[in-house]
């Protein structure tokens, strides 16, 4: 497994991170590894989620189906 060293973390940083560890009853080191795998995560599974509806919009428009933008709908609404 790899390791990283992290410089340059502020001493508040730091003790928001140990309170933490402490809430959830992991050690420091346990709970940045949580917060970065959770995070890389999230990152991937967002960008898969764009690419995946932007294909079905590809696909709904290939088939003469399209979205509207609706938000000066939504404004106008609101503001009336």
């Amino acid at each position: 497994m790899a390791q990283i060293l992290v410089r340059g973390l502020d001493d508040e940083t730091v003790s928001l991170l140990k309170e933490r560890a402490k809430r959830h009853r992991r050690s420091l080191e346990a709970e940045v590894r949580g917060i970065l795998v959770r995070d890389a995560r999230r990152a991937v599974d967002r960008e898969q989620v764009i690419q995946l509806t932007r294909q079905f919009r590809d696909e709904l428009a290939r088939e003469g189906k399209y979205f509207t933008d609706n938000t000066a709908i939504i404004r106008e609404l609101r503001d009336s």
